[in-house]
Formats: C-alpha cells, structure tokens, sequence
C-alpha cells in the first residue's frame, strides 16, 4: 500500500512537471525585440518611474510620439522608452504583443524599477495581452494608461475587414476570438493599476455610448467630456490633448489609478499640454480602415489570425 503511494505520488510529481507553467516563451527573435526597443543609455531619473510609450496602428514611435510625449515626458523628469511594433502594427497583435514582454522585462532589468505604460489606441492592447499570459510582467509594470484603446474592439474594423485588411484590423473586430480571449476571466489582472481614457468625440473607437469599447472593468474609465463638459477631442487628439495628459501625469504619480476628484479645471482652457511641437498632427490608430489607402504595403488578410496555443484554453 505504501508502495503504491510512493508511485502515486512519483507520477502526480511527473505529471506537474509536464504541465507548462508561468509565461509562454517568446517566438519573436531576440536580437529584433532587442532591435525594437529604444531607451535611454542610463535610467537615471529615480523620482519617477521610467515609462514605455507603446503607438499605435500604422504609426511609428516618431510619428505617434516624438511630437508630444517624447517631449515632454523626459524634460519632466522621467525616462522614456519605446517599443517599434513589426509591419506598423498591422499585423499579429500576438507577436506585437512579444515585443512589450521584451520591452517591459528589459527596462525592469536596466532600471531595477517598474515601468509605467502608455498607449494610444491599439498601443493598449499590446500591454494588455502582456500581462494577460505572461503573468510574470504583472510585477513588473505599475501603471498601465491607455488613449483610445478598442479594448473591447471596434465596428469600424467590423465595417472595414469583409473587404480584405490587415490582420490586427481582423483582431480588433467587436466578434474576434483576440479580443474575447484578451477579456477573459479578468479583464485588468494582477496588482497594476489601469486607467482608460477616451472621448465621445472619437471617429474609429467605437462605440461610446451606451457602453464604451474603451472601459475596462476593473479600471477608472475616464470620458474626456467628465472633466471637460463639451470638449472635442478626436482620435489622434487624444496623443496631445492637455486634459488627457493631465490624467495621464496623475496616474503616473499617484498610487492607484487617476483619480478626476485631483483634476485641475483650468486645464480645460488649454489646448494642448506643454512639449507639444507644432508640427502637423499625424494620424495613428485605424483611420486608415475608412478609406483603405493607408494601410498600402501592410500585410494583408482575409480572416483573423488563430490564437496562439497559450490562449486557446
């Protein structure tokens, strides 16, 4: 009887040890996750946390970032990376999702310290499918922020992929399999603090009302329009606008998420916040579905990519 406890027991162990555990690996080369990832040569502002920008839908670090954030994060005192996403975030968001892993593990690693996350429009969803399955980053960022992020997806991407799109466009569909996997069993996992940011005023995150595809729960969901009653704010103004960024700074340097009860009032009279360069305002996010000319060059699909096997179960 003992014996056949001992064996019992020997085959339980071996079973446990068959069954994979903790973060999926990376399928993503290293030295293009490496190639990716920009950050400072030393991380040197300890008053606060460094922060990783993540862009969105065809859009480049440059052009999502340099002319606003990119700006005015670092001259207030933080280090700032970002992560450039393979085919302008056109592609699998699962595989775009390996190089926020890399991202965030790297700048942990560099800095001994969490990071804080902001990303405009598809730039949240990455974070999100992070530290969904790979649990291990959910120690590893604090604040995760996000601008205009189809957390929930969009009917613009509904409207837009009968006629053939990318596949993050496939992903970002209100019916995708990528997106019911992402919100599945907790959508804001782990003790990192998020906060969802978006406006009525939004053109391609849609819808807002009566339920926002932008709210988390679990989050603080932030309309716009709450702090600034009539405030036009639109996809892309979102990156620039300095009600936002105020939210945006409060989450960053307060425990927990932003808090409205903290929001200054007078901001609603500014345009946009302070570092914001004058150059045109460029387009980010999945404008370009609505005409279907911007995404020329971009990997194209007739269907959504298969969930990886991590996110199958």
């Amino acid at each position: 009887m003992r014996r056949a406890l001992v064996v019992l027991l020997a085959l339980g162990l071996a079973a446990a040890a068959c069954t994979p555990t903790g973060d999926p690996p990376l399928s993503v080369p290293e030295r293009l996750l490496a190639d990716a990832l920009s950050c400072p040569t030393r991380f040197t502002h300890r008053a606060h946390q460094p922060v990783l920008l993540v862009h969105g839908t065809f859009a480049t670090p440059e052009e999502n970032w340099s002319w606003n954030y990119l700006n005015a994060l670092p001259a207030a005192g933080y280090d700032v990376c970002t992560v450039r996403l393979p085919d302008r975030a056109t592609g699998d968001i699962q595989v775009a999702s390996e190089y926020v892993v890399y991202a965030v593990r790297r700048i942990y690693e560099r800095s001994g310290s969490k990071a804080d996350v902001l990303g405009h429009s598809q730039g949240g969803l990455e974070p999100r499918w992070a530290v969904r399955w790979w649990p291990s980053l959910r120690t590893k960022v604090d604040d995760l922020v996000m601008l205009g992020t189809p957390n929930h997806g969009t009917v613009v991407a509904d409207q837009a992929t009968p006629l053939g799109a990318p596949p993050a466009a496939w992903q970002m569909r209100t019916d995708s399999r990528f997106i019911a996997a992402l919100n599945s069993e907790d959508e804001t996992p782990g003790p990192i603090s998020y906060t969802s940011l978006y406006t009525l005023s939004d053109e391609l995150v849609q819808p807002v009302v009566p339920t926002a595809t932008a709210a988390v729960a679990g989050g603080r969901n932030l309309l716009v329009q709450e702090l600034c009653p009539g405030r036009v704010v639109d996809h892309v103004g979102l990156a620039y606008d300095a009600a936002v960024h105020d939210m945006v700074i409060d989450a960053f340097t307060h425990p927990g998420t932003a808090e409205p009860g903290r929001f200054d009032r007078s901001t609603c009279l500014q345009l946009a916040f302070d570092g914001v360069a004058p150059e045109p305002l460029l387009s980010t996010g999945i404008a370009e579905l609505q005409d279907g000319s911007g995404f020329n060059g971009a990997p194209n699909a007739t269907e959504e990519p298969p969930l990886k096997p991590y996110a199958q179960g």
